[in-house]
């Protein structure tokens, strides 16, 4: 095995699926293995190095599977353990390697480990946080925190010889998701054994979820208002975590080929993000910035920087990601007016009322930004139905939200389901009876419509990532290109055995600007483009210029 392929995780392109919003391979309205097994060329196409699958475990569901009550089976609505074996196998037999979720800071309220907590078993309230009240009769909760779904971290349990209101057990999550207490070596023993499992049965690695999480400070102090995205907070980002990454790692390096891990770390101090990814901890982190920052040059061009230095500082590869399961697609993000630096929930998620999003807007600015990323140095993410530039569903019923933010917040943040919407396949949707609504005009967004139009977002996306395999994956470090203002403009050298010259990437936001003489376009986000300049037009006599509009990316190289 080449050291190349060894490292395959330093420069993929990584497919998220979301497992029920994906393929319906059943009929019920709710995707599963047997969907996304049937849909597995349709990604071999699209030209994608790995999938990674969110929670596909046995769950109730309350936070779309981020709610665990077995570690080592499927849900059953999603399908069987053989099912999961063979689409593991299938992958790899169509050169795509699967990475899986991960949940170890909580587990779901179902698990038999908290139901035998909650029935007084001493052991298993061990490897939970239960803690007494504060306040008269223990009425209070043990500190201060806050759950990130809202509300208190805290949930009062009963005492089942009483029956009366007993102990408080911590969730930084829904209270459907109480946290494990991992300095109990019970804990940490058993999640090393459900990473076991899964390797096993040749699984390539995991995005590990809420890897910030897991240790909490000793004693659980409250935390006095602090933050916990932008300052130091006692239940997040403890040095201890690290002692149980560098278990994983040993263990993952144990495996021939070594299995990789992805860390999904918030840290409100970006310094300690490096300390995730040392040589024996996990192999790579998240990089989120670019989820939120503005379509505009001068933040793009800090986020880049940014993330470039991370990476040397590390060693670990960089990440680009425009969306995911948790944020709006940014279709619609890009589709309302652009905050100076980056946004927060107020700008990314509608409002009842709010501003009306210009999509055509959103699309070419979509188009473009993902040219922008598959550009640049590292890993390169797509989540499910980006290829298809769908937009955020925002006007979902709110008796059809699932989504616990919905709820804790009493309707008042529309929470993440509109990025959830089961995808668009055959051109007749929208299908009756999904687990989410599809809207109407869905089905015009579908595969099957894109499948055979060059200008489609699709056909972008299949070309993007072909010339990504064939030319940047593997060329130099990023320089920027001396350009007119405005314009995000940057080159690499060709990677070895590449005989035509630096690769160009040309991004503009607001202004037009003008390709420099004897550029010739390799692809573009607006299609018409595509192949246009070069040293001499038809009849001999010098090529027009190429002139880009505003909100499109170009890659090019110099025509000899």
């Amino acid at each position: 095995m080449t050291s190349s392929t060894r490292a395959w995780w330093r420069t993929a392109v990584v497919y998220q699926v979301l497992l029920r919003s994906f393929a319906d391979g059943d009929g019920d309205g709710t995707g599963d293995l047997a969907g996304l097994r049937a849909r597995l060329p349709h990604l071999a196409a699209l030209g994608v190095d790995a999938i990674w699958v969110n929670p596909w475990y046995p769950s109730p569901m309350v936070d779309a599977g981020y709610d665990v009550a077995d570690y080592r089976d499927v849900d059953p609505a999603y399908g069987t353990l053989g099912e999961a074996q063979a689409f593991v196998a299938e992958a790899h037999a169509l050169g795509m390697r699967v990475l899986l979720d991960v949940v170890p800071n909580h587990t779901s309220d179902a698990h038999p480990w908290f139901r035998a907590a909650l029935a007084g078993d001493e052991a298993a309230r061990a490897r939970y946080l239960f803690r007494p009240g504060r306040g008269d009769d223990g009425a209070e909760p043990p500190n201060d925190w806050d759950s990130s779904f809202r509300g208190p971290a805290w949930t009062r349990s009963t005492d089942p010889a009483t029956g009366r209101p007993g102990d408080w057990y911590l969730h930084l999550f829904a209270p459907e998701q109480p946290d494990l207490d991992w300095s109990n070596p019970e804990v940490r023993a058993e999640l090393l054994d459900v990473l076991r499992f899964w390797f096993d049965l040749g699984v390539d690695g995991f995005r590990v979820d809420v890897a910030h999480g897991l240790a909490k400070a000793a004693g659980l102090p409250d935390a006095e208002g602090a933050d916990r995205r932008t300052q130091a907070h006692p239940g997040w980002d403890q040095d201890e975590v690290h002692d149980v990454y560098r278990a994983w790692r040993a263990l993952a390096d144990s495996y021939d080929p070594p299995r990789v891990f992805v860390a999904e770390a918030w840290v409100a101090r970006r310094e300690r993000l490096p300390l995730y990814v040392r040589p024996d901890e996990l192999h790579a982190a998240f990089a989120f910035e670019p989820l939120h920052v503005a379509w505009r040059e001068g933040p793009w061009r800090r986020v880049v920087e940014r993330e470039l230095a991370f990476s040397a500082t590390s060693g670990a590869p960089s990440s680009w990601v425009l969306t995911n399961h948790d944020v709006v697609r940014q279709v619609t993000r890009y589709a309302r007016e652009q905050p100076e630096e980056k946004g927060g929930n107020e700008w990314e998620r509608a409002r009842w009322p709010g501003s009306v999003p210009d999509l055509e807007l959103g699309r070419w600015r979509a188009r473009a930004a993902h040219l922008l990323v598959a550009a640049l140095p590292g890993v390169l993410y797509v989540y499910l139905g980006e290829e298809l530039g769908l937009p955020e569903v925002e006007d979902l019923p709110a008796d059809a939200r699932v989504d616990p933010i919905f709820h804790r917040s009493g309707g008042t943040d529309p929470g993440r389901d509109g990025s959830r919407v089961p995808l668009p396949w055959t051109g007749s949707e929208p299908v009756a009876g999904t687990w989410l609504p599809q809207p109407p005009g869905w089905g015009s967004l579908a595969a099957a419509v894109q499948e055979g139009d060059p200008a489609s977002v699709l056909s972008l996306y299949r070309a993007s990532l072909a010339l990504r395999r064939s030319h940047w994956a593997a060329a130099g470090p990023l320089e920027w290109d001396d350009a007119p203002a405005g314009v995000l403009a940057l080159h690499r050298s060709p990677a070895e055995g590449d005989d035509g010259g630096p690769l160009h990437s040309w991004t503009t936001f607001a202004e037009p600007v003008e390709l420099p003489a004897g550029a010739r376009v390799l692809l573009a986000s607006r299609p018409e483009l595509t192949g246009a300049g070069g040293g001499a037009d038809a009849g001999g006599g010098a090529a027009s210029p190429v002139v880009l509009p505003p909100d499109t990316t170009a890659w090019w190289r110099r025509t000899p």
